[in-house]
């Protein structure tokens, strides 16, 4: 396992997103916990000592996972990290209680790192309101061993955490941004990660395979990944990527099956960044992919449970993609015919529930609407 230096800790190059264990029959909500106890086993004992959960991820059971499973190892040998939850505003305010509960689903006395949960444009006024203490009750905690290392995730547009920056930087240890080859232009991850370097922060990265797309590659992409290093597995190279970016700290990825994990253990045990043509070329692959359309969908599910209806908005999402990207065919008006007609894009009722908590911003009631005049349903 190839290991980064934060401070005086020697961190796994790769650490365990708990945001996609695997669940039981396709609920999101329902963990397999045998197969996550699997997961979280084999990771500790081939190397990974970072461990990343949050109070939304599946419906709060990830916290409940992550404290039953990593509790049965002596705690000084994993680092633990979790988040307050500000992405939605009803949260504001409810800080201590929070916190103190987060505490106790993981059964441990202290999170080594614990961060402002996905600051955006929806969220900023609120993150940076004095009224509602958050900043000071998490600095408290600091000042009592209770919180290790403080930092903040970010979805948000260059602006937003420029802002974040210039109020709460002095107090921040790192940043957690989304980076990946698709998104090095696409989402200005690039303009965001010189921001963070410019603010003397190391990089934490979410979402390296875009929630499992970057997986697989096919037509020009594929190609120039074959012809430059055929030896590498397709996600190898959005390791690699990483690896190649200085500053960058940790990598999380939300590995949900054995297989997956022990594929990318397998990629960390070296670090082999890519040459500045291999960069070059990625990018620009990536780049004209990115072009034929698409939405920026993670598979994150920060939606559903805002939707009122029930959707399943991040399958409707990447149907949308294909349909858009593939300039029709049948594949997508066949998944969404066998849906029940309430779980169809034109059930949508346009409340914009769901994009109030999108880390993405996707103007998730506009596809619905497009993608219901497309296909018709």
């Amino acid at each position: 396992m190839v290991y980064r230096r934060f401070q005086d800790l020697e961190l796994s190059g790769l650490g365990l997103g708990m945001m996609r264990l695997p669940v039981l029959d396709g609920n999101d909500s329902a963990v397999d916990e045998a197969a996550a106890a699997e997961l979280i086993d084999y990771a500790y004992k081939n190397g990974i000592n970072y461990f990343d959960t949050a109070w939304g991820y599946h419906d709060g059971n990830s916290e409940l996972t992550a404290g039953k499973y990593l509790s049965r190892y002596p705690r000084e040998s994993y680092y633990l990290a979790s988040k307050f939850p500000g992405y939605d505003l009803s949260n504001m305010g409810k800080v201590e209680e929070i916190f103190e509960k987060q505490l106790e689903k993981c059964r441990t006395e202290y999170f080594d790192f614990y961060l402002f949960h996905n600051v955006y444009e929806g969220n900023i006024d609120a993150y940076l309101d004095p009224q509602y203490g958050t900043l000071e009750y998490l600095l408290k905690q600091k000042e009592n061993g209770r919180i290790r290392h403080l930092g903040f995730s970010a979805h948000g547009s260059v602006e937003v955490i420029r802002r974040f920056l210039e109020a709460y930087g002095r107090h921040m240890e790192f940043c957690q941004l989304q980076i990946n080859y698709m998104d090095w232009h696409f989402q200005n991850a690039r303009e965001k990660v010189e921001v963070i370097r410019k603010a003397g922060l190391p990089v934490w990265v979410m979402e390296p395979l875009r929630g499992g797309k970057l997986a697989k590659a096919s037509g020009e992409l594929a190609a120039a990944m074959q012809s430059m290093r055929p030896e590498e597995t397709v996600p190898g190279w959005a390791f690699r990527f990483l690896q190649s970016i200085p500053g960058v700290t940790m990598v999380l990825s939300g590995m949900s099956d054995l297989e997956q994990l022990k594929a990318n253990i397998a990629t960390y045990e070296t670090d082999e960044p890519l040459r500045k043509e291999e960069f070059d070329a990625l990018v620009k692959a990536a780049d004209e992919e990115t072009k034929k359309g698409g939405l920026p969908c993670t598979a994150c599910h920060y939606c559903t449970s805002h939707c009122p209806k029930g959707l399943p908005i991040p399958e409707l999402i990447a149907l949308y993609n294909e349909h858009k990207i593939t300039g029709g065919g049948f594949i997508a008006p066949m998944a969404v015919a066998s849906m029940p007609e309430e779980k169809r894009p034109a059930a949508c009722i346009g409340c914009r529930s769901c994009e109030q908590v999108c880390p993405q911003q996707i103007k998730i009631s506009e596809m619905m609407k497009d993608f219901s005049a497309m296909i018709g349903m």
